[in-house]
């Protein structure tokens, strides 16, 4: 093997490495969180937990706090898994980190995924009725084809 290929990375050849959940504070996302994390455990895999701050222009141009409201969602999750973290300390032990993007769910996840080399990405089941015409974020994912996808009901 030459030098210029045992430093190329190489998606999914070993295991998960990196395995990546969307959050967004729904039901659903918790559940895809805890489906992740049991993944990350078992693969020994690191669980990148990422939340997409929507960037709201229309929230903006009327004086919503957009930012502020955003930043508190990830405040209250990180300090949610951090809570759930602690509770299962010794039982059940999974390495994690916390990271937020901005943008719409899809691009921000996308955008995710690449920069965090992540091998597979796991997603709650939209709970939105519009989705079911115009398309989720999980359907995008799995159309990109470019990692596996989980969506978790």
């Amino acid at each position: 093997m030459t030098e210029q290929h045992a430093h190329r990375f190489e998606r999914g050849t070993d295991g998960p490495k990196v395995i990546l959940v969307g959050v967004d504070g729904s039901d659903s996302a918790f559940r895809a969180m805890s489906y992740a994390a049991g993944l990350a455990r078992r693969q020994h895999a690191l669980l990148a937990v990422v939340y997409v701050q929507p960037v709201l222009a229309a929230g903006v141009a009327l004086g919503a706090p957009v930012a502020e409201t955003t930043d508190e969602i990830a405040e209250n999750l990180i300090t949610h898994i951090r809570t759930a973290a602690e509770r299962t300390k010794g039982i059940f032990e999974v390495r994690w980190e916390f990271h937020t993007f901005r943008g719409d769910p899809y691009s921000g996840l996308v955008k995710a995924a690449d920069e965090l080399k992540a091998d597979a990405v796991v997603v709650g089941a939209s709970e939105q009725a519009g989705h079911r015409i115009v398309g989720s974020v999980a359907v995008r994912l799995v159309k990109a084809g470019r990692w596996p996808v989980t969506v978790v009901p």
